[in-house]
């Protein structure tokens, strides 16, 4: 039976951004990766009608998955609004956690300057308590650089060295981000090089465990 991975993010493009490289690897290990999206980012295209923005992600987050291999769900969470929103949908996440039971959890870091992003922090550690799951827990990077306040707690680095370009190639399929994209490249690439030099390798990416 093969192991089950969950990544929770709030927006389309962050489980490439964040762990695109490892979500990779992990499919090639044989590992079962699933996504849970929990908006689908309607606000970032003001000039569009919000379906037509939730359309045009959906397909590119569907593009982004066949090429790392894993498998999108989205939560039509309003952006802006997660916690305020999220006892809709809490008994559903929880089902689907059971359902699951996944022996990893990836979700984003709580020093993450985007409030979406703090939100989902939020709701990954209540949704998990709720559960009562004894899984792993991990947070990754996606605007926040490094972590001034995570660094006492284990880290894990991931080689992504074989699936680097698969990473890159999946982050090309999110055409309507790429102003946001463009002013997180340099960061991106500088981590997983900094990370890879730390272990030994091209490119790595790495997550703090949390308790």
């Amino acid at each position: 039976m093969s192991e089950n991975i969950l990544f929770i993010c709030a927006h389309s493009d962050d489980h490439i951004i964040g762990a695109g490289g490892t979500i990779a690897k992990y499919v090639a290990e044989g590992k079962k990766v699933q996504v849970i999206i929990l908006s689908y980012g309607e606000r970032t295209h003001p000039w569009l009608k919000a379906d037509v923005t939730k359309t045009m992600r959906m397909q590119e987050t569907k593009v982004a998955d066949s090429i790392i291999g894993s498998a999108s769900r989205f939560f039509d969470l309003r952006e802006g609004h997660f916690l305020e929103e999220y006892p809709a949908v809490k008994d559903e996440l929880a089902a689907l956690l059971r359902k699951e039971k996944p022996a990893r959890i990836f979700t984003h870091s709580s020093e993450d300057p985007h409030p979406d992003h703090r939100a989902c922090y939020a709701i990954v550690r209540d949704i998990r308590k709720y559960v009562a799951l004894k899984n792993e827990l991990y947070i990754f990077s996606v605007w926040n650089p490094f972590s001034l306040k995570k660094n006492h707690l284990p880290c894990m680095y991931v080689d992504i060295s074989d699936t680097h370009h698969m990473k890159v190639a999946a982050l090309r399929s999110f055409k309507s981000q790429w102003a946001a994209l463009l002013l997180l490249f340099g960061s991106i690439f500088t981590r997983e090089i900094k990370n890879g030099l730390y272990i030994g390798t091209r490119y790595a990416e790495s997550f703090y465990r949390l308790k």
